[in-house]
């Protein structure tokens, strides 16, 4: 009888020393952090959770690594699948709160704008300057680029919308430009699918392409339907475009900020002083503004414009118009 009382006082002991365990268990757990302020930590590609584990009781971010490394063995559905990425630690957050954190999908990311109006060439130099960011393209033309999108063939300018894209480390360049190309795809759709019945233009890449004259023409939304407009009753009388920013992108890195009368006259494919309609490919990567002034002219006269060097224009509905206009805000000034 007195064995049996042993017993049972042993298994009550061991059972008060093992709830207090589980529960001192719990409470390092429960701990906060060592962290004073924000701070950046990254879980490697291909990291482990014990590995993470024992780099941040190396770092001093945590005390008892074994409490968390316990973890996979009494609650084994609580240990997510960690994520590589950046992670902000935060003052106050306890283990448990930190082991939930890297497994979870809120990394740190980082802002990356195309304004509108850039070209192709400004964007891959911005995605090459841009930090922490994977450069797969690099060393690669843009045919192939196109290529590796799945749009081998295809000109490049103008097939990407500009926009403000973020990403975290660990994506690629390649990744911001597919996101970028799939945006402009799905806008062009968008916007052709609303277009006027009676545009002098024949499909959404010439749609494209209209938009980035637009969009080169002037930054003031209220003059991109204006200048669609002249753009499109040009086209209906058979006059030329004789836009500016064609020559310029013709011209490309020969460019120095000024244009001259052999400029004007310089026979390039994107010339639109002296092709007919429109140049082959787009010029800049277009906003949804000017896609949809592209689809969508506002109806009227005029058949000219000028800068008035303050951003925005001057219309005119005749030569004569057009000229005074020109020696009053450009010829003068």
């Amino acid at each position: 009888m007195r064995v049996v009382k042993v017993l049972l006082v042993l298994t009550l002991l061991a059972g008060i020393a093992s709830f207090g365990m589980y529960h001192y268990w719990e409470s390092r757990l429960e701990a906060p952090i060592a962290v004073d302020e924000p701070t950046l930590y990254e879980v490697p590609r291909g990291a482990g959770y014990n590995r993470v584990v024992a780099d941040l009781a190396t770092r001093g971010v945590i005390d008892d690594a074994w409490a968390f490394r316990l973890l996979t063995r009494l609650k084994p559905g609580a240990v997510p699948r960690l994520r590589a990425g950046e992670y902000m630690l935060e003052p106050g957050m306890n283990g448990r709160e930190l082991v939930a954190l890297l497994g979870s999908d809120n990394v740190v990311s980082y802002p990356l704008t195309f304004p509108e109006g850039w070209t192709f060439r400004q964007m891959r130099e911005l995605l090459a300057s841009a930090p922490k960011l994977e450069q797969r393209t690099q060393d690669m033309s843009d045919d192939e680029l196109m290529a590796e999108l799945g749009r081998d063939g295809e000109h490049p300018e103008g097939w990407f919308f500009p926009d403000t894209y973020r990403y975290h480390k660990g994506m690629s360049d390649l990744d911001i430009l597919r996101q970028a190309h799939q945006r402009m795809e799905a806008q062009l759709e968008e916007v052709w699918a609303e277009r006027d019945d009676d545009l002098p233009i024949d499909s959404p890449y010439e749609a494209l392409i209209m938009a980035s004259l637009i969009e080169r023409e002037t930054g003031a939304p209220e003059e991109r339907r204006k200048i669609a407009g002249v753009f499109k009753r040009r086209m209906e009388n058979g006059m030329r475009l004789q836009t500016d920013p064609t020559v310029i992108y013709g011209m490309g890195e020969r460019y120095d900020g000024r244009l001259t009368r052999a400029d004007l006259r310089e026979e390039t494919p994107y010339n639109t002083y002296v092709i007919d309609g429109m140049p082959p490919t787009p010029i800049a990567m277009p906003g949804r503004a000017s896609l949809e002034a592209a689809v969508k002219p506002l109806p009227g006269n005029t058949l000219y414009f000028v800068s008035r060097g303050d951003g925005t224009h001057h219309f005119s509905r005749t030569l004569r118009e057009h000229n005074a206009a020109v020696r009053r805000y450009i010829l003068n000034r």
